[in-house]
């Protein structure tokens, strides 16, 4: 969704108090609002976008009882069940750039005149996964192009042939299991050893329809209303185009680390903020959920996001009932 040029954006009441804030607008957000509201905690929701990583994908068939379903109504639902059932607002396009504590409360300030109180936050901002940035990577996001082998791989049963980008462990855990459903895997890498645990190396290795294009680059994607083609550039300058029925880019995530510690919390060597098993972080009253967290990164799911998110709120619950009782 985008903004016309002069469009007034709303926003929380300056000045307005609650028990939480929510930042994030994606599965671990929206739990977490679903579940506040059922702890009767006053809550709000504000975003940058609404969906986060769902953004970048079509459809999903992996979150418990959805079966089949489009990305965008998925993240519909999830807003309405917030929104709509328990009376969560939802504030888009608006950014948090710090908060202070103040008393018993943390001030928070915004983009877009963000200016509130809230006696607990959780944070549920994702992370973003890095782009090729080459032709056709956006026009085909969602149609061929995909950030999540694990999400995805099923979608690809019975198809010719796909290529995944990457050198770890994603990569390469994605390239095996994509193997299982369709004919041909491409792994382009860009270097010439990887760096993922030697025993997925030793899988993709012996995968006789894994075909392993080192020192290579992808640097276009091709299609019409879904993606048909790539165009593979190595180092020696040989340039060939394969015919695919999708691309899988699996070369990382980029969590805003310096965001995060400009706020005072602990993160980790990748810049994921640390929480512990209840999603607390380093400052009292403040929690995160999803894939802003050190928790699953290797495994990052849309039903990992909600039960965080969940488990999120149940902590900020705990938090201000053990606070009420001193």
């Amino acid at each position: 969704m985008s903004l016309r040029l002069g469009t007034k954006i709303p926003r929380p009441p300056k000045g307005e108090h609650y028990d939480t804030l929510i930042v994030g607008g994606g599965p671990a957000g929206f739990s977490a609002a679903i579940y506040a509201s059922r702890f009767l905690l006053k809550s709000v929701v504000v975003s940058e976008d609404i969906g986060g990583q769902l953004n970048l994908t079509d459809v999903v068939d992996d979150y418990p009882g959805t079966l089949s379903i489009k990305a965008s109504e998925l993240v519909s639902r999830f807003r309405d069940h917030a929104e709509k059932l328990f009376k969560v607002p939802v504030y888009e396009f608006i950014s948090v750039k710090k908060f202070d504590k103040i008393e018993d409360e943390f001030h928070v300030v915004g983009s877009n005149g963000l200016d509130v109180y809230a006696k607990t936050i959780i944070l549920a901002v994702g992370s973003k996964r890095r782009k090729l940035n080459i032709p056709g990577e956006d026009t085909f996001t969602g149609k061929g192009v995909s950030y999540c082998s694990i999400c995805d791989a099923p979608l690809y049963k019975g198809k010719d042939s796909v290529i995944v980008v990457g050198g770890g462990d994603a990569a390469l855990e994605g390239a095996l299991l994509l193997s299982g459903y369709v004919k041909k895997v491409y792994l382009v890498h860009r270097r010439d050893q990887f760096r993922a645990k030697p025993f997925y190396v030793n899988q993709v290795l012996n995968r006789k329809n894994i075909e392993i294009l080192y020192n290579s680059f992808v640097t276009q994607i091709k299609g019409d209303n879904f993606v048909k083609s790539a165009v593979v550039l190595n180092k020696d300058g040989k340039e060939k185009e394969i015919d695919i029925d999708g691309i899988f880019i699996e070369i990382g995530f980029e969590p805003p680390k310096d965001w995060y510690q400009s706020l005072g919390l602990e993160t980790d060597e990748a810049g994921y903020i640390k929480v512990d098993d209840w999603m607390r972080t380093n400052i009292q009253g403040v929690f995160a959920a999803g894939d802003a967290t050190s928790k699953w990164k290797g495994f990052r799911q849309i039903v990992t996001a909600a039960a965080s998110g969940s488990i999120a709120a149940y902590s900020a619950y705990t938090y201000l009932t053990e606070k009420s009782s001193r």
